[in-house]
Parts: C-alpha cells; sequence; structure tokens
C-alpha cells in the first residue's frame, strides 16, 4: 500500500470525463429550474446520488466523509482554515493539492469544484474513486464500505499514518452511528473496516498523554509554528482563548503539524466527544492569537467546527473544553470570568470573529465554574442490580482501558442475546448516551449498541478495535422516564471479534 501522503498522476478516461461532465450539467439545469432554498436539500442530496453512480463510490461513505468534513455546509464557498473548499472539503494550499487533482480527474475548473456544490461532490467521488483504483479495488471489492479504508484515509492529506487513521475512524464510526443533515439520512450500519497496514498503525487516542493536561493526549505540533519559551516564568500566564478552527479534528491536528502553517493552538477539542489533543507545551508559545502580547500570555484553545454552523458546537464539546479551561485556571491561578477567559474575537486588533454568535458563553461559563446543574448516571458492568447478561458473557480484566475492576465479553453470533444497562431516568427528554469500552484489535469490528428510546429500539453500531479506554459518544436519543434497561449490547453481528459490555454514561 502506499504511504498515505504519497500521489500519484492519475488521467482519467475519456468516458468518466464526459459522464462527469453530462451528470453536472444535468443537475446544474435542475437547480436553475427551482427556488434556491427550496431546491437546496433535494438538491444535495441528488448531488451525492449522482457523484456515488458516477464513480462508483458507496453513497453513504460519501455522505459519512463530508459530514466528517463540514457538517454538509459548503460556507459560501469560502476556504477553511487550511485551504479547503465546498462540502467535501477539497484542499488547496501550498502542501496540499486535492482540489487541482479534482480537477484534472473530472476536466472541470477548480473555480467549479470550490464554488459549486454539486461539482465538489462529483470532484470528490473522482478522487476518492482514483484512490482506490490506485489501491487495487476492483468491482466486487468497491461494493464493500469497509475496503474503502485506506482511500478514506488518503483523502484526509494527514500529516502522519496516525492522524490519517484518526480521519478514517471518524468517518466510518458516523456509518456506524448514523447521521440526519441538511436533507440526507445515513441509516446506523454493520460496516467492518478494512484498515489493511493502518491496523498497524497507533490508534490516537492511545498516544502518549498530554504533557500539561491528564486527561488530554499529545500530538506535538510543528516547531515552526510555535515560539519555545519558558512560561510561567518567563510570561505569566494569565488568559485562555477560545477559539473555533474552521475545519475538522483531525483536519487541524493535521495542519498544525504543517511547517507552512505558521499557526498553531496549545490545544484542540473533538465536537463528538470533547476529547482534548494538546499540541503546544503550556510552557511554549502557540501562535493563536494574532497579537504577540497576548500570544505570550495565554493559552489557546481549539474548538472543531465553524463559527456559522452551531450544530458542531455540542454538549459533549463544551463539557470536555470546559474541564480543560477549569483545570488551566486552577493551574495558573487564572480567574474564571469572561474578563480572563475570552474569544478570539475579543483580543485587541483581532480580525477573527470566533467563537462567533453560536458559541453559548453562559453554558461554557456555567460548566466551567461548575453553576451549571445537571442530570447524569453511570452503570458499569458490576453495578449492583444494573447490569444483566447471559450466561455465554463473559468476564475479564485483560485490558488496562476497562472501567472498573473488570468488563464482559462474548462472541458474536446469529442472535442477539444482549447484555443490559439498566437505569432511572428521571424524566421524559433527551439524553446523550455514551459508552465505556477497552480498545483491542481482537475486539468487534461493529458491536450493535441497542437503545430503548421512546419512538423504539433504536442500534448504533461502534468499532470496539479503536477509540477505547474513555467515553465516547453514541448519539442522544429520547427517552421515557423511569426504571429500565435503557443501553443493550447485542451479540448479533457479522463483525469479528468479542463484543465488549463495559460501561455506560446517561446525560443531559
Amino acid at each position: 500500500m502506499r504511504s498515505p501522503g504519497t500521489r500519484t498522476r492519475l488521467v482519467p478516461t475519456a468516458g468518466r470525463l464526459l459522464a462527469t461532465a453530462l451528470l453536472l450539467l444535468g443537475s446544474l439545469l435542475a437547480l436553475a429550474a427551482a427556488p434556491a432554498d427550496a431546491a437546496r436539500e433535494p438538491a444535495l442530496a441528488a448531488a451525492f446520488a449522482r457523484a456515488a453512480a458516477a464513480h462508483d463510490v458507496p453513497r453513504d461513505l460519501l455522505v459519512a466523509l463530508a459530514y466528517a468534513e463540514t457538517h454538509l455546509d459548503a460556507h459560501g464557498g469560502k476556504p477553511s482554515a487550511s485551504g479547503g473548499y465546498g462540502v467535501m472539503h477539497l484542499v488547496s494550499n501550498p502542501t496540499t493539492h486535492s482540489l487541482e487533482r479534482a480537477a484534472e480527474l473530472t476536466g472541470l475548473p477548480a473555480a467549479k469544484l470550490r464554488a459549486d456544490t454539486e461539482a465538489n461532490v462529483l470532484g470528490a467521488a473522482a478522487l476518492l474513486r482514483a484512490y482506490a483504483d490506485e489501491l487495487g479495488l476492483d468491482d466486487a471489492a468497491r461494493k464493500d464500505a469497509g475496503r474503502w479504508y485506506a482511500a478514506v484515509a488518503r483523502y484526509g492529506n494527514a500529516s502522519t499514518p496516525e492522524i490519517a487513521r484518526l480521519y478514517a475512524d471518524t468517518v466510518y464510526g458516523l456509518l456506524g452511528q448514523g447521521l440526519r443533515a441538511a436533507g440526507l439520512t445515513v441509516t446506523p450500519r454493520e460496516v467492518s473496516a478494512d484498515r489493511g497496514d493502518y491496523a498497524r498503525t497507533m490508534d490516537l487516542n492511545a498516544q502518549a498523554a498530554a504533557p500539561d493536561y491528564p486527561d488530554g493526549s499529545w500530538v506535538a505540533a510543528s516547531s515552526s509554528n510555535y515560539t519555545a519559551s519558558s512560561r510561567p516564568s518567563a510570561y505569566a500566564i494569565d488568559r485562555v482563548v477560545i477559539h473555533v478552527t474552521q475545519g475538522s479534528y483531525a483536519g487541524t491536528i493535521s495542519w498544525f503539524q504543517n511547517p507552512s502553517a505558521q499557526v498553531s493552538a496549545h490545544y484542540v477539542v473533538r465536537s463528538s466527544d470533547g476529547a482534548v489533543t494538546q499540541m503546544v507545551r503550556d510552557k511554549d508559545i502557540a501562535w493563536h492569537a494574532g497579537n504577540w502580547s497576548y500570544n505570550t500570555r495565554s493559552i489557546g484553545i481549539e474548538h472543531e467546527g465553524y463559527v456559522n454552523d452551531a450544530s458542531w458546537f455540542t454538549d459533549a464539546m463544551y463539557r470536555g473544553s470546559a474541564a480543560l479551561t477549569r483545570y488551566i485556571c486552577d493551574k495558573y491561578g487564572i480567574p474564571k470570568d469572561r474578563s480572563h477567559i475570552i474569544g478570539h474575537v475579543e483580543v485587541p486588533g483581532s480580525t477573527h470573529t470566533d467563537p462567533g454568535p453560536n458559541w453559548d458563553w453562559n453554558k461554557y461559563m456555567g460548566y466551567v465554574t461548575g453553576s451549571t446543574t445537571t442530570w447524569s448516571t453511570i452503570v458499569d458492568n458490576a453495578t449492583s442490580g444494573r447490569f444483566t447478561a447471559g450466561a455465554n458473557w463473559g468476564t475479564s480484566a485483560y485490558s488496562g482501558q476497562r472501567y472498573g475492576a473488570d468488563y464482559r465479553y462474548a462472541d458474536p453470533v446469529a442472535a442477539s442475546d444482549p447484555a443490559w444497562f439498566q437505569a432511572s431516568i428521571p424524566s421524559a427528554g433527551t439524553y446523550r448516551v455514551e459508552v465505556w469500552y477497552p480498545a483491542d484489535p481482537g475486539y468487534s469490528s461493529s458491536a450493535p449498541y441497542i437503545v430503548a428510546a421512546s419512538g423504539g429500539n433504536q442500534t448504533v453500531y461502534v468499532d470496539q478495535r479503536s477509540g477505547g479506554g474513555g467515553w465516547r459518544s453514541i448519539g442522544t436519543f429520547s427517552l421515557n422516564a423511569g426504571t429500565f434497561n435503557v443501553v443493550g449490547v447485542s451479540r448479533w453481528t457479522s463483525g469479528t471479534g468479542y463484543v465488549i459490555a463495559d460501561a455506560v454514561r446517561i446525560s443531559r
């Protein structure tokens, strides 16, 4: 397999160029015939269907990739922080030229790929198919979404194999969890990601712990993107600056590792689950505020997402970031108030608007100070009277990533035989469900988690080979009030490896 960063020139056939052009022409004519607002969602769905058919790419995989990159928002044709355009985030920067390659593959101008959503999706599908061809995927292999893993990893333009795996795992996690956005639906599905050589690449979540924050992981930014220092002796640290990445989590981590970026932050926070990655030591000066004085005195925290799209600012992100900010404030004696915890827009001389009007400062500061009251419960496999499992479920303490003393495991079979976690839900409403499991290459590639939602059971499929040893959100669900089996782990899966039941957390 080629390394994730390898670029190979692929000349498209005349037939594929003609098919692309005809599909684009038909879509543009359809768009012209309907009002823009009313047509956007149906047109977007049609764009993905046509692009998937034109280049024989799984449609749901293409949608999941777009959602991981942009939440299906083209952002008015404006580039991301790393120079990515459109719903598919086709990149053009000094070191990455996926936009230009997509133009080469489709025969469409780069300007159209930047500004026109239909063309953007077509270009991404052509690019993904080119990667699949280079990896040797034949007609039969292309029908299996799991076989596209290495192609998806390459699409992310990651700086290291570890970040490429993080990127691809995010996309495949969305396939297992499902999504609904911008008129598009991806139903949760069983898929066993074929990682190939990436199976031997370390899971980023298992990387070395952050040197300054005990609940974070560590990925170093390029030394070209920050100034080495000896804070707080060289400069007092008295501010926390809140940023929004204008890009994805994996993309931002990769960008801060790129020497040409000339930008960095101390920490990056993930939207889906609030996971934290440290990239610059607290003692060093990250280049994040656009004001040297504020750079020397502050800690910069980037949050995955875009200023104009509130869907990125999840409760899990607020909680994960607030815990980090609270820790920083306690460590350096920074008052927990809005004079010392500020947005990038509030830095003197700033030309940026982040975190923007969609950022809920009241909620965030409530979590930082502890004044926001919430309800939460954790049920472990050893919680008395709250966990049940049949005789086929074994008990193990093999993995150090376990929650508590041990966890349960079982072989996959064509029968449900679920292990159930029971909870007492205080009132009907929407609750976040998170799961904890140890990760191991021998564990399930597609473990079914069943949530007893008020409208009927909903199933989410989780790859338990990675992302373990911490709380992982599987979504928000409407739950009835009362005491009942809320979350189950089923054995009925075509995935390979032991199915694991360890702990769940339910909160609102």
